[in-house]
């Protein structure tokens, strides 16, 4: 598979919403396609959202979002066990993190409890309830954002979880140039909550981010490199 070629079709087909940010594009992608979570750092309003709600669109990915905040369970975000009245019998009620591609927003907000309930999923692409594992549906990639000037009510996210994580990728503020780009698509009638309506395409699916994950592990990495 020609990775360069499709990294381009996926750029083309992401300008039609996204104005700059080539490089936290470039590593999202990179990290799709090596199987690695990424976390987004920039102030409020610089697209971290409209780049994942993009990215899903573009590989057919099934796109969940999660709102961190201080009062957030693990079972908000895994799943709980519901009775079931009619047959008697207890069954999972699947929690928003059974997704191809989940949007951590403002991740620092919630307490490090429940920040960890994404630690086995994200290493191990399982979660486990109640002794019971649940296998997470491939590709299974986590985009999680923080705001890095109001630190009142976070909670830093620990070793452990940072560990989980490809990238740290910090999102700048837009140039003058971009901005008015910006202005100009949303005068002619852009729409950030209803991709659609940009004409956006899908450009691979699951089975061609296998095959392109595949010919990743196939580059040879020279001894001289490793030391």
């Amino acid at each position: 598979m020609d990775l360069q070629a499709l990294y381009r079709r996926l750029r083309e087909e992401a300008d039609k919403v996204i104005v700059g940010l080539d490089q936290p594009f470039e590593l999202l992608v990179v990290a799709l396609l090596t199987g690695g979570h990424v976390l987004l750092e920039g102030v409020p309003g610089t697209a971290k959202t409209l780049m994942a709600k993009t990215l899903a669109q573009l590989v057919q990915a099934r796109f969940m979002r999660i709102q961190f905040t201080p009062d957030l369970m693990p079972s908000d975000i895994l799943g709980t066990s519901v009775f079931d009245l009619a047959s008697g019998k207890f069954y999972l009620k699947k929690g928003p993190i059974f997704t191809q591609l989940l949007l951590a927003d403002e991740i620092n907000r919630a307490p490090a409890k429940t920040q960890s309930a994404l630690l086995e999923t994200m290493e191990e692409r399982q979660v486990t309830l109640e002794g019971e594992r649940y296998q997470m549906d491939l590709p299974f990639m986590v985009i999680a954002t923080q705001n890095p000037i109001e630190y009142e009510g976070t909670y830093p996210l620990p070793e452990a979880q940072l560990d989980r994580f490809l990238f740290k990728v910090l999102v700048p503020y837009a140039s003058l140039k971009v901005e008015m780009e910006v202005l100009r698509r949303y005068n002619n009638g852009f729409d950030a909550h209803d991709l659609a309506t940009t004409g956006l395409r899908a450009v691979i699916g699951p089975q061609e981010i296998a095959e392109a994950r595949q010919s990743i592990q196939q580059v040879v990495v020279e001894a001289g490199i490793l030391t």
